[in-house]
């Protein structure tokens, strides 16, 4: 049997290339894979029932030599509310739990010309709404390195499902740190694409002006090889960029790093600090200069995402009435149908955050908070502006803590500073990658933690190569 544990989404490439092995003994693999372990991890919420049909074909164009790519016969998993023709997506809610996607999301698109093989449709928060995938519909999704653990979120089933090796690769969504933070916490690679890199045409909104679709994967390169199949222009996409939006940048012979070491005093856990730490010992190590970097209103990040994000929750949530699709509950007027379908739909969580957005856009608070959010985060875009004029990426921990044990954090506001050092990127559009930097140990067991690297709009390029020196791949 094909060890597929062992293989990134290159090593594969080659494999298939050279005959080692097929499309569909990989396709095997993952399958086998699921059926041996996520039970205990709970990552997917369907097995395509067409896996082998795909990966049959993609072996017919591999030995035809038939617009082969780096993706030709490769599993991907992807998360559930990014639509695959024909096949359910729920965005693990109630409310869309028998929906039927009618038509490819631009990304699902772009990876079927590529001839990868999508594997499944994975657990999330609801609506893409935590940090842990606690909050879906569908249960918990459990960390692969200690079940007792969450697998972060909202893209918890995405990371654990390529954690697992039931997927080389995988797609989910980033509104606050729903790539990075799952890829921090079961060992990843995870990226937030620049804001309109990535078309989010056939993505089920929730936070328009934050969100983005995004990769994770075993190594840096293999998440360069699937943002590079899948962004690009898209007219379906009103913010997509124009084709040649990186044309523009020179590579540059040293890069100089930035440390906002005055925002790392509190709310971070010693050893997660002290990896941290080490990690920009090792970058000075590389040769990189390190300068220390002030962002002055970078403190009120988090404020701000949870006023913007909500109130655009509030706004996209509004169509999930149950009359056009999705769940319907009989009430005793169109009104009430609403009432019923909504409160029977939605989970506690979504439902927080719809309440909070609705009264933050009401007519008496919508000056005095979403407007006042939007000032701010205007400030915290001109802070890293200002920063990234004397240096080319900053660093931060992509978590404050490691994995966090299930049920833990109770209170709402101790899950939200989960994503204190995330949010900054979808608030600005900034793009940022998260790469393991080690691990820390709780209960006598290792878990992963991650560094998060940010640049300036537009140059993941820079990432990429920062990324694979820090992890030691080969370019």
């Amino acid at each position: 049997m094909i060890k597929i544990d062992k293989l990134d989404i290159k090593k594969a490439h080659e494999g298939l290339v050279n005959g080692d092995f097929s499309a569909v003994d990989l396709a095997k693999a993952c399958i086998k894979n699921i059926e041996e372990k996520d039970k205990d991890i709970n990552a997917y919420l369907e097995v395509y029932d067409d896996v082998i049909k795909q990966a049959e074909y993609a072996d017919k164009k591999i030995k035809n030599k038939d617009n082969i790519t780096e993706l030709t016969g490769i599993p991907i998993a992807l998360k559930d509310n990014i639509l695959n023709e024909g096949k359910t997506v729920s965005a693990a809610s109630k409310i869309l739990e028998n929906y039927k996607a009618t038509y490819d999301a631009t990304v699902v698109k772009k990876l079927k010309d590529a001839g990868a093989v999508f594997i499944g449709r994975t657990n999330m928060d609801e609506f893409g709404m935590g940090s842990s995938t606690e909050n879906s519909a569908f249960g918990v999704v459990k960390n692969p390195y200690d079940t007792n653990r969450v697998a972060g979120g909202s893209s918890g089933g995405p990371a654990a499902a390529v954690a697992i090796s039931s997927a080389l690769g995988s797609f989910g969504s980033d509104t606050g740190s729903s790539v990075r933070l799952p890829a921090s916490f079961c060992g990843l690679v995870g990226l937030k694409p620049t804001y309109g890199a990535v078309s989010r045409y056939g993505l089920i909104a929730f936070g328009s002006s934050l969100e983005q679709i995004g990769p994770m994967g075993k190594t840096v390169g293999d998440v360069e090889i699937l943002f590079n199949t899948t962004s690009g222009y898209d007219k379906m996409d009103s913010v997509s960029l124009p084709e040649d939006f990186y044309s523009k940048h020179k590579k540059k012979e040293k890069l100089i790093i930035g440390v906002p070491t005055h925002f790392m005093k509190e709310g971070i856990d010693e050893d997660v600090l002290e990896n941290f730490n080490q990690s920009v010992e090792k970058l000075k190590s590389l040769g990189y200069e390190v300068k220390e970097i002030t962002l002055p209103n970078i403190k009120y990040s988090l404020s701000v995402y949870y006023i913007v994000m909500p109130a655009e929750a509030s706004a996209n949530l509004a169509r999930f009435d149950g009359v056009r699709y999705g769940l319907h509950k009989d009430g005793d007027s169109v009104i009430e149908d609403y009432f019923e379908t909504r409160e029977s739909g939605f989970g506690t969580e979504v439902k927080r955050r719809i309440v909070l957005g609705t009264h933050v856009l009401s007519s008496g608070y919508y000056d005095a908070y979403y407007n006042k959010a939007n000032i701010v985060r205007n400030l915290i875009k001109s802070d890293f502006d200002n920063a990234f004029r004397n240096v080319d990426v900053i660093l931060t921990p992509t978590s404050p803590t490691p994995a966090f044990k299930i049920g833990e954090k109770k209170d709402p506001l101790s899950m939200y500073l989960s994503d204190i050092f995330t949010v900054q990127a979808n608030l600005t559009g900034m793009p940022a990658l998260s790469v393991p930097s080690g691990s820390v140990v709780r209960d006598g067991k290792e878990l992963p933690v991650g560094l998060q690297i940010i640049a300036p709009l537009l140059r993941e390029n820079i990432l990429f190569e920062i990324g694979k020196r820090f992890s030691g791949e080969n370019n």
